[in-house]
């Protein structure tokens, strides 16, 4: 696996990516995380298939912090990724987000009409206003994530709500990349939650053309299963919520094996490679 940086619009943006072969997949992490998040696809045996890029969004992981803080808001992550996706030659990858990272590839797909097709979890498709107290579980973990100044013990408690309850299996570096988050991402993300900040995603997935796969861990602890029901999504992959046994907000870390498998079969469908 190599480690690069993308000079685009926004900033210096780096990005971690894999020698296989096979068709690019383009992996975003969720709020106050990294592509560290997504280790347990990098360097597995699914990185050795295909082509998996992991991004850091600006002000997270290795990637710079944003100039322009209003850059931090789900506009200003798609531009990030669009330009990434160009630059790169990633127009026709599968994309597949979470949380956070899902809500910025909805924002993003209406200007990525050759993606092969879209993964989102941990992320309710939101109209605005936004449905939080039917997209979301009640937790006051949450609060952190629109936070700007974050205590390492406040840290950990987020941390723990992405996984399913008890779990243990937690890698160190997932309170780290809340530390080194930006805290303006996190204060102006919140800020940008109004009228015309963002694209109304309830109708980007009724609309959407491409292929679109949603997975949804039985255990969350953050997002109300019982939300997708309600949604129209008339391209959603083998016409159901694929359900991540065994795992909460994080499957692609507590269930890496099914988590990959899912990847990989929307990938080969999608993609016919």
């Amino acid at each position: 696996m190599k480690t690069a940086y993308f000079e685009g619009p926004v900033g210096s943006i780096a990005y971690h990516e894999t020698l296989g072969a096979g068709g690019p997949i383009v992996f975003i992490h969720g709020n106050s995380a990294s592509s560290r998040a997504y280790s347990r696809q990098l360097l597995s045996p699914l990185g050795q298939k295909r082509r998996l890029v992991g991004i850091d969004l600006p002000g997270h992981g290795q990637s710079d912090n944003a100039a322009d803080p209003s850059l931090y808001s789900l506009p200003g992550y798609a531009q990030a990724l669009i330009a990434l996706a160009k630059g790169l030659h990633l127009e026709e990858a599968t994309f597949v987000g979470w949380s956070l990272g899902g809500h910025v590839l909805l924002e993003a797909a209406p200007d990525l009409p050759e993606a092969a097709g879209f993964v989102i979890f941990g992320a309710p498709p939101l109209a605005f206003p936004p449905a939080m107290d039917k997209a979301f579980l009640p937790n006051p973990a949450m609060g952190v994530g629109f936070s700007a100044e974050v205590t390492k013990e406040q840290a950990a408690a987020y941390v723990e709500s992405f996984f399913k309850p008890g779990y243990a299996d937690i890698a160190p570096s997932f309170v780290d990349d809340i530390l080194r988050t930006d805290g303006c991402a996190r204060s102006q993300l919140a800020a940008s939650i109004a009228p015309k900040g963002y694209r109304d995603e309830v109708e980007i997935v009724a609309q959407l053309k491409r292929p679109l796969a949603v997975l949804h861990g039985a255990e969350e602890q953050l997002v109300n299963g019982a939300y997708f029901d309600g949604l129209a999504m008339p391209t959603l992959w083998r016409k159901s919520v694929q359900t991540v046994f065994d795992a909460g907000h994080a499957p692609q870390w507590e269930q890496p094996q099914t988590f990959n498998a899912l990847i990989d079969a929307f990938a080969a469908e999608t993609r016919k490679s």
